[in-house]
């Protein structure tokens, strides 16, 4: 094996470890949005916020929502003061690797701390406020590929038009996606992958696992990683080499300066920070799940009733 192999393999080595780090960030610091997201109760549910803006848009994470979540982690804060229990249970967390998780959940934290973090630090610094929204949403709509491949393979065709339109819209109109033109006219963000596919299916509870370097994940979410890289997403195509590395590393520390945000709050409430974050990701991937059960068909239904609805409040 040659330098120029070696040197390839540690950079897309470390692309992906900065990849899992910013995305095990993002599931315990990401608000709440209209189409992929929820808020993490301490009853343990995940409830829609129908007045949070598009996952891509960055709004300010509510304190009351941080301190549901808080509680969800310590089961002993605050139970005089605990709403009562909905009428749903809430779906069990299956961890029984958390002894090998934890230490794994250790390293990566503090990875991210040693490398991640900095970096995203100083790509904030010197990048221009429109620039950063710019690339910010240029990536959103590189994802939107991902996100029609798993729309098609799930049968969600009304979905799969909304997400092509603005895959579109955003790539001309928006000059490549800089802009993100296609919400402006109504299109929705939504985001999808092959591990939402694979409980579309038939496997909607899986092992919570931390892996290295790719953080919080389940035994479903793992087959994601490789199918939704090499299968749904233009990063193999990119040529040379060094332009795919650097293109992906962007976006990574694109993703984890937009998180810089939240980080205190996190930090002030999270009394077990490895909880905190288990509850985040499974709860936020259930509220995935049942959200992807009324796309599709229904989801055109559903917009059709609503037209109907508005035309018979106006007669």
């Amino acid at each position: 094996m040659n330098n120029k192999h070696k040197r390839a393999i540690l950079t897309i080595t470390f692309a992906l470890a900065l990849t899992a780090l910013a995305t095990s960030f993002s599931y315990a610091q990401e608000p709440a949005s209209e189409s992929t997201t929820g808020i993490v109760t301490a009853t343990g549910d995940v409830t829609a916020d129908s007045t949070a803006a598009s996952d891509q848009a960055l709004d300010t994470l509510s304190q009351d929502a941080v301190l549901d979540a808080a509680t969800a982690a310590n089961p002993t804060t605050a139970i005089d003061e605990a709403p009562a229990a909905p009428e749903d249970a809430p779906t069990p967390i299956n961890d029984p690797l958390e002894k090998i998780n934890r230490p794994i959940f250790a390293f990566n934290d503090g990875l991210d701390h040693l490398i991640v973090k900095p970096v995203a630090q100083f790509y904030n610094k010197i990048m221009p406020k429109p620039l950063n929204e710019g690339i910010h949403n240029f990536f959103n709509n590189l994802g939107e590929i991902t996100t029609i491949a798993n729309d098609i393979l799930q049968l969600n065709f009304y979905q799969t038009t909304n997400d092509t339109w603005r895959f579109l819209v955003n790539s001309t109109v928006g000059i490549g996606g800089l802009f993100d033109v296609a919400s402006r006219i109504g299109l929705k963000y939504y985001a999808n992958d092959f591990g939402l596919t694979l409980a579309k299916y038939g496997w909607k509870n899986s092992t919570y696992v931390v892996l290295p370097f790719f953080g919080p994940n389940t035994f479903r979410d793992t087959i994601e990683l490789p199918v939704d890289y090499f299968a749904f997403s233009i990063y193999p195509y990119v040529q040379p080499d060094s332009t795919r590395y650097q293109l992906y590393a962007l976006g990574i520390v694109d993703r984890r300066a937009q998180l810089l945000q939240f980080q205190s709050v996190l930090e002030e409430v999270a009394i077990d920070k490895y909880v905190f974050m288990r509850n985040a990701y499974m709860q936020r991937r259930n509220y995935q799940i049942k959200e992807n059960q009324n796309l599709g068909f229904r989801g055109a239904q559903g917009t059709e009733q609503s037209e109907t609805d508005d035309e018979q409040q106006q007669t």
